[in-house]
């Protein structure tokens, strides 16, 4: 089984995922938009190059994403995509890129636990939590 999450977007997937793909070292496998789908007939005319569905891999992990149509988008609350790395340069650099745009709630700091550890919501809204495990 493998869990992986699936992000909502108000319009922005398609840039918001270009962005997570530079940020986080994936690569895009899937793109759809309505266009030319089933699901064209559902959405205003403005709304059809929108983001049905997208796929970004990253390593063994997923992350998925659509735009929300119109009115029905809601602000995440209640969950933050949790990024385990253990090069320290490496998570310093994506929580930077992550943060870029955005806001950081708890600085990216060594702490108790981890060599690194910080959170924050990206300028797509999305909250993030990047963190770096002490060497062994």
């Amino acid at each position: 089984m493998q869990l992986q999450p699936y992000l909502h977007f108000n319009g922005d997937c398609e840039t918001a995922f270009k962005y997570y793909e530079r940020v986080l070292g994936g690569k895009i496998e899937a793109m759809m938009t309505h266009a030319g789908t089933p699901a064209e007939q559902h959405v205003p005319a403005e709304w059809r190059d929108k983001i049905l569905h997208a796929r970004l891999v990253v390593g063994d992990a997923v992350l998925m994403a659509s735009d929300s149509p119109p009115g029905h988008y809601q602000k995440p609350q209640g969950f933050t995509v949790s990024i385990q790395i253990n090069d320290t340069a490496q998570a310093e650099a994506i929580f930077r890129g992550l943060a870029d745009g955005g806001t950081v709630t708890m600085p990216f700091a060594e702490t108790f636990w981890a060599a690194r550890f910080g959170m924050l919501v990206d300028k797509f809204g999305t909250p993030w939590m990047v963190n770096c495990d002490r060497p062994a």
